[in-house]
């Protein structure tokens, strides 16, 4: 049975990553980047540390250079964290309305509240980044991937090493090899 649990439990906490890229792009001739700084002072700036901390490292050993004013490419970098609620994806979404059917009675428009086991569903912080890779002389998009990473608020520290984890992930994509 313990087996099972842990089977259950290690999907919640995966990446899902995605990226598209440019099959007619040469990427070997690339070899540095500039990330332009946010326009605004992150809000969680100990998390926008290890992500800006994650990308910086997992380039370099690529060995692609930062450069603060020009580079081969931009790197525009975009995400964020929202709540979802921690339901499997394989449960069916069951309709709100359990009760009579509907009456005249304008006060029941919204239907019944539905089952408790949904409402009682604890929020689990879901952080998205988005990495762009553009070619400033083609004025194009070269490359771009996203992943997803559910996170624990009670593990900050563990939150952290999964978003590390998360951008290497991603980043084993970059540069595609299209030989």
């Amino acid at each position: 049975m313990p087996l099972l649990l842990i089977a259950v439990a290690y999907p919640a906490f995966s990446q899902k990553v995605a990226v598209g890229y440019d099959k007619t792009i040469d990427f070997s001739r690339y070899k540095t980047y500039v990330i332009p700084k946010p326009s605004m002072q992150p809000t969680r700036p100990v998390l926008y540390s290890t992500v800006m901390g994650a990308i910086y490292n997992e380039l370099k050993a690529k060995h692609f250079e930062a450069s603060d004013t020009s580079g081969d490419l931009i790197l525009i970098c975009t995400g964020g964290m929202e709540l979802g609620t921690n339901i499997a994806a394989g449960v069916p979404i069951l309709p709100t309305y359990s009760g009579p059917p509907p009456s005249v009675n304008a006060t029941m428009w919204t239907g019944a509240a539905g089952p408790d086991n949904l409402r009682s569903a604890p929020y689990v912080p879901e952080g998205n980044l988005m990495l762009t890779f553009v070619d400033p002389n083609l004025h194009k998009i070269v490359w771009s991937g996203t992943v997803t990473q559910k996170l624990d608020i009670e593990q900050k520290n563990d939150s952290l090493k999964r978003v590390e984890k998360a951008i290497s992930k991603l980043l084993q994509k970059f540069p595609p090899n299209n030989k």
